[in-house]
């Protein structure tokens, strides 16, 4: 038996979950800190049309997100994964740590304590997902960005954006048959980690995720919030 088997896991969503913070936010911020507004503006250009329609549901949401996350990285193109890991931890002080929330992350503390190991499993990119779980005493399971043979960034993302069911079905496989004992997330998609728990628990969850913590008896952490966009 792999020595991972043994061990009880705790899997917590990010943005939404642990924080009311978004990275999206904080790295469009950098970049203008750094001289770089005319590639903010033009990016938001090109993303406003599908916002807005994800809004009045012509769109699918969860697919615009998805876009945005995987397209970001392109106006960070040519960065080193140094400086990278400098605007994840930018991004973390300023834009996530702040916005905590205390009462979920008290909540894996206690499981720590308990002898759980936590992993923080999230669409954030995986610089920013570390900088964020070495605060919290936990491991990572984020977006991979692409980085070339001279460890610069190609502008893109390795696979899919881990959320919804590719998040789960990572998440799987990173367990390699341990017990995943709780699990914590926020919006509808996070349903497919939740389902593979013991312990479900929606944290001031979107109305769909409320309405199925409601029908599958699923702790809710919280208050209830409107829709999600």
């Amino acid at each position: 038996m792999n020595a991972r088997a043994s061990q009880a896991f705790v899997a917590s969503d990010l943005e939404g979950t642990l924080t009311t913070g978004e990275t999206w936010r904080g790295m469009l911020r950098v970049l203008r800190e750094r001289g770089q507004g005319g590639k903010v503006r033009g990016f938001l250009a090109r993303k406003l049309p599908a916002v807005l329609l994800a809004r009045a549901r012509v769109l699918d949401v969860q697919r615009v997100r998805q876009s945005w996350v995987a397209e970001l990285p392109r106006l960070l193109r040519g960065v080193t994964r140094d400086d990278i890991r400098e605007i994840a931890e930018d991004v973390v002080e300023r834009d996530l740590w702040p916005n905590r929330r205390e009462d979920v992350l008290d909540e894996l503390r206690r499981h720590r304590e308990e002898g759980r190991v936590v992993v923080l499993a999230s669409g954030t990119y995986q610089p920013v997902l570390e900088a964020f779980a070495a605060r919290v005493d936990a491991l990572a399971l984020g977006t991979p960005l692409d980085f070339d043979a001279r460890g610069h960034l190609t502008g893109g993302v390795v696979g899919l954006v881990r959320v919804g069911e590719s998040k789960a079905h990572d998440l799987l496989r990173f367990l390699h048959g341990a017990e995943l004992y709780a699990a914590y997330g926020d919006t509808a998609p996070d349903e497919y980690m939740l389902r593979l728990a013991r312990h479900a628990i929606a944290v001031h969850p979107d109305r769909e995720l409320a309405r199925l913590a409601e029908k599958r008896g699923w702790r809710v952490l919280g208050t209830i919030q409107g829709d999600r966009k």
